[in-house]
């Protein structure tokens, strides 16, 4: 017999937490919009938005799921940085490859397609363009 222990996976009040923060995000981005709508400065739209996304991110935090969600996100934006970007020199490089490439494919692509126009139409079918 095993000793481990059960872990539940969420409950619903965690649930009713999340679908509260998702809502409050909604209502955040409606109230922007709504507002600009409205013609309402700017700023005011940006704090309705923000504070919809600030009440959503604290209902987030209040719940198990929620809380595993930000530090997945937090831990994302840790391995993004940590990533090794190409420098402008070496990005144009490769730019310049594929649109070689790609100018090389079209030229091979056209010229294929002539060929086997050629073989099918003049010396297969005997018709002449």
């Amino acid at each position: 017999m095993s000793n481990q222990s059960v872990q539940t996976v969420s409950t619903s009040n965690d649930k009713f937490k999340v679908a509260l923060a998702v809502v409050a995000m909604i209502a955040g981005v409606v109230g922007f919009f709504y507002l600009k709508g409205q013609n309402k400065p700017a700023l005011m739209c940006a704090a309705a938005l923000v504070a919809g996304l600030v009440v959503a991110i604290a209902l987030l935090w209040a719940s198990a799921t929620g809380r595993d969600f930000l530090n997945f996100a937090k831990e994302s934006v840790r391995e993004t940085k940590k990533v090794v970007w190409p420098t402008r020199k070496e990005a144009m490089q490769i730019t310049g490859i594929v649109f070689a490439f790609v100018l090389v494919m079209a030229m091979f692509l056209w010229g294929t397609d002539k060929v086997l126009e050629f073989l099918l139409y003049d010396v297969i079918l005997g018709w002449k363009q």
